[in-house]
């Protein structure tokens, strides 16, 4: 980070204790305001708990927490969630089915399931905008239970961003969905980081390399509740240090800003012993 440059996300030795076990040791990490940044590593290695950690849903047992430039413990959390918006392909929030693309998006400013307040003309002028922005246009006025998973992914996105918010997490935004869903609801979220002249701090929280944005400044690396690494992705997402994550030997590309993880055959007769 740059000397005085704000910090949206600054952890300092976060441990998280969850019935006599640690979940998450000695964490440091901090993301600078309005960069696009991702934790990785595999199931279990404390991805979610940390995120739920910065959205103030989990208080630490040890360690400090800044978020947005409020410091746990002097804020009010409340007031600062407001602030901060998390998409999830596995939310449990349901929409009514008969819901159009576009109520569902307009549903962010209220934070309901449903439309049960008046909606201005603004925003809808601003919810309009976004599903344009997410390739959703024809789908406006469509049942929300008629889209795919991706395009209610892309959907779900919208909503979020319709408050504007400081702080976007995507919790495994691509999880389930085929080749093209994917790359299109990865190119979705760089094309917003791109366009937005004050674009959001975007958290993308991820098991899989390639799931990361070219637009990628900060990465945090996890491997059983400690931080395997950190840093830019050039010096963290190299074959020796995901090798050792995932204890066994990878090969790291890089092409066109985005980094792919290769895994020889040769390799597998050692995973199945």
């Amino acid at each position: 980070m740059k000397a005085g440059q704000p910090t949206a996300i600054d952890l300092q030795r976060v441990t998280v204790t969850r019935g006599g076990r640690k979940i998450l040791r000695d964490i440091t990490w901090r993301v600078p305001a309005g960069a696009c940044a991702a934790i990785l590593g595999p199931n279990g290695s404390g991805k979610s708990t940390l995120a739920r950690v910065i959205m103030g849903q989990m208080w630490p047992a040890a360690g400090e927490v800044a978020v947005l430039g409020e410091r746990f413990g002097d804020t009010d959390l409340n007031a600062l969630r407001a602030s901060i918006r998390l998409v999830q392909s596995n939310g449990v929030v349901e929409f009514d089915a008969d819901e159009t693309t576009l109520n569902v998006v307009l549903t962010g400013f209220f934070g309901t399931v449903g439309l049960y307040d008046p909606v201005t003309p603004a925003m809808r002028r601003s919810a309009i905008r976004l599903i344009r922005q997410v390739g959703l246009t024809k789908e406006a006025q469509q049942p929300y239970c008629t889209l795919s998973s991706g395009e209610r992914m892309r959907c779900l996105i919208a909503r979020a961003l319709v408050v504007k918010p400081r702080l976007l997490i995507l919790d495994e935004p691509t999880a389930g969905l085929d080749l093209l869903a994917r790359e299109r609801v990865l190119a979705t979220v760089q094309r917003l980081v791109d366009s937005d002249r004050q674009p959001p701090t975007v958290l993308m929280i991820t098991h899989h390399v390639e799931e990361l944005l070219p637009a990628t400044a900060s990465v945090l690396i996890l491997k059983d509740g400690r931080a395997a690494a950190a840093g830019k992705p050039r010096a963290v997402l190299t074959s020796a240090v995901l090798s050792k994550v995932y204890q066994f030997p990878v090969e790291v590309k890089r092409r066109a800003g985005r980094f792919w993880v290769q895994v020889h055959p040769s390799a597998w007769g050692g995973l199945v012993r």
